[in-house]
C-alpha cells in the first residue's frame, strides 16, 4: 500500500486555524514590497505591475517555503479608490497624504467594485497565483480595517471624533465596515483562503473606546467573512495589549501582533478565547538589521516560550523592503528544524549596542520644548504615521514655539537611542525627554497642553 503523503503547508495552517493539534507551527512571511526586492523591482513597480508582482510572489514562495502567504500588503488600496491621494516610495508601500473627509463631515456611499483602482491588477494576480501555488500554500487577502480606513478618510480628526462627534464616527465606521466586507467578498471570490483585516490604528485607542465604537463593525466584518467559508485574522500593530481581549470578542479566527506585544501574555488571553495567535518577529532590530543567527535565536526562544497549540509564526508586520534574504531563510530553518537550529546556535552571542556613543540633548536647558517622535517607520506603519501627523499638527500650530524630530527604528543609531531612553513601545512621543504618549495618539488640544507645560 502506498505511504500517505505528507501534509501540505496549507493544510497545516488550516489545521491550526481549526484549533487542531499539529506537529509543526505554521510559518507566514509577510513579504509585501520585500517580494519586489527579491527580483530587483521597486515597491511602486511591484504594486502597479501584475507581471512583476506575480513573479515576485513566486520568488517568495520558492525561497521562504511558506505555509501561508499574502498577495499584497498595501493598506492604501481602498483609500485610493475612495479619493485619498497617495505619496509613492521606491522601497515602501505608498502613504496617504490627503483626507477627503478632514473638513467634510459626511458618510460616503461608494463601495469599491472589481473594476476600481488597482483592484483589476490585484484580483488578476490573486487568481494566477492561486493556480500556481494554491494546492500547497494558503493565500492571505489583506484588507484595510474599518478604523484605519476611516482614519485615512478623516485624518487625525478621527481621534477627536471619539470625543466630540461620536454619532458621526459610528456612522462612518459602519460605512468603512461595509467597504471591508465587499473587499473581503472580492478577495474570497478570487481564491483567498484567509482574509486578514489589518487595522494598525486599533492600538491607539482604549478598551472602552474599542467597546463603544469598534466592537460592532469588526464583529459584523468577521461574521461576514465566516459566512463565506474562509478563515479570518485580526492584524494590529503597536502596543495593543490592552485591546487583545476586546479583539477576541469580535470572533476572528486569529489575532496577529507585532513586536510591541509580549506573546506569552497575549497568548494567555487568546487561549482563553480559543483564538489563534500569530507573530511577532521584530521587523527592524532582527529582520532588517540583525544577523541570520539573531533571527534564528529569536524564533527558537519564541517557540520555547509558547505552547505551540493555536500558534503561527510570522514577522510582526509587513517586512521592510531591504530585509536580507539570509535572515528570512534563517527564520524558515528555525521553524522547520528547531532542534538542529539549537545546535547551530550553541556558540551564539548577541552583538551589544554602544549606548555610550549616543548623545542625548541637554533636556533641562533647552530654549523651547522638544518633541521627539519615535516610530517603527512612519512611511510604512499607519499608526506611526498618524502619531507623527499629530505631532506635526501641533508643531505647525505652535509655529516657532517648539522643536520636533522623528526617530525611525530603521537604523542602528536610532534603535540605540531608544534603548538609552528606555523606549519600549512604538510609536510614542516624548517631550523634553519625558515619555508622554505611548501607543495612544493624542488629540490636538491634549498634545498642545502637554507641550505648553514645558514652556
Amino acid at each position: 500500500m502506498a505511504e500517505e503523503s505528507e501534509i501540505s503547508g496549507k493544510e497545516n495552517l488550516f489545521s491550526v486555524l481549526r484549533h487542531e493539534k499539529t506537529d509543526t507551527v505554521p510559518w507566514v512571511p509577510f513579504a509585501g514590497v520585500h517580494a519586489g526586492k527579491l527580483k530587483g523591482y521597486s515597491a511602486r513597480e511591484v504594486l502597479t505591475d501584475s507581471d512583476k508582482l506575480l513573479e515576485s510572489l513566486l520568488e517568495v514562495n520558492k525561497l521562504y517555503c511558506p505555509d501561508g502567504q499574502p498577495v499584497v500588503f498595501d493598506l492604501q488600496i481602498e483609500a485610493e479608490i475612495l479619493g485619498c491621494e497617495l505619496l509613492w516610495a521606491e522601497n515602501a508601500p505608498p502613504s496617504v497624504i490627503t483626507h477627503p473627509l478632514a473638513a467634510d463631515m459626511r458618510v460616503p456611499e461608494v463601495i469599491p467594485a472589481a473594476a476600481d483602482g488597482r483592484l483589476p491588477l490585484i484580483l488578476d494576480v490573486m487568481g494566477k497565483f492561486k493556480a500556481e501555488v494554491g494546492e500547497h500554500t494558503a493565500l492571505y487577502g489583506l484588507i484595510t480595517g474599518p478604523f484605519t480606513l476611516a482614519s485615512h478618510l478623516r485624518g487625525t480628526e478621527i481621534f477627536m471624533d471619539t470625543i466630540d462627534k461620536r454619532e458621526y464616527l459610528i456612522e462612518l465606521l459602519a460605512y468603512t465596515s461595509k467597504v471591508a466586507q465587499e473587499m473581503a467578498r472580492l478577495y474570497v471570490e478570487a481564491g483567498m483562503d484567509v482574509i486578514a483585516v489589518v487595522d494598525p490604528v486599533i492600538s491607539q485607542i482604549s478598551p472602552r473606546m474599542f467597546k463603544k465604537f469598534m466592537h460592532q463593525p469588526f464583529s459584523d466584518l468577521f461574521a461576514c467573512i465566516r459566512e463565506q467559508g474562509v478563515f479570518s485574522a485580526f492584524f494590529v500593530c503597536g502596543d495593543a495589549t490592552k485591546n487583545i481581549e476586546p479583539m477576541c470578542l469580535t470572533l476572528p479566527d486569529c489575532i496577529a501582533v507585532d513586536e510591541n506585544i509580549d506573546m506569552v501574555t497575549a497568548k494567555e488571553v487568546t487561549d482563553r478565547h480559543n483564538v489563534v495567535l500569530e507573530g511577532n518577529i521584530p521587523l527592524t532590530t532582527r529582520m532588517l538589521m540583525g544577523t541570520q543567527q539573531d533571527n534564528m535565536k529569536y524564533v527558537v526562544d519564541l517557540l520555547d516560550a509558547l505552547d505551540h497549540h493555536n500558534l503561527i509564526i510570522s514577522p510582526g508586520c509587513d517586512m521592510p523592503y531591504d530585509v536580507p534574504v539570509e535572515n528570512t531563510i534563517g527564520v524558515t530553518e528555525a521553524i522547520r528544524d528547531t532542534g538542529r537550529t539549537r545546535q547551530v546556535l550553541a556558540n551564539y552571542h548577541a552583538a551589544e549596542m554602544d549606548l555610550d556613543a549616543i548623545e542625548l540633548p541637554d533636556y533641562a536647558n533647552l530654549e523651547k520644548p522638544l518633541l521627539e517622535v519615535f516610530t517603527l517607520d512612519s512611511s510604512t506603519c499607519a499608526a506611526c504615521g498618524y502619531m507623527l501627523h499629530a505631532a506635526e499638527r501641533a508643531y505647525e500650530e505652535l509655529a516657532g514655539e517648539v522643536d520636533m524630530v522623528e526617530y525611525k527604528a530603521t537604523s542602528a543609531e536610532n534603535v540605540a537611542r531608544m534603548m538609552k531612553m528606555g523606549i519600549k513601545n512604538l510609536p510614542c512621543i516624548c517631550i523634553n525627554g519625558d515619555l508622554k504618549f505611548s501607543s495612544l495618539i493624542p488629540g490636538n488640544r491634549k498634545l498642545i497642553e502637554a507641550i505648553k507645560a514645558y514652556s
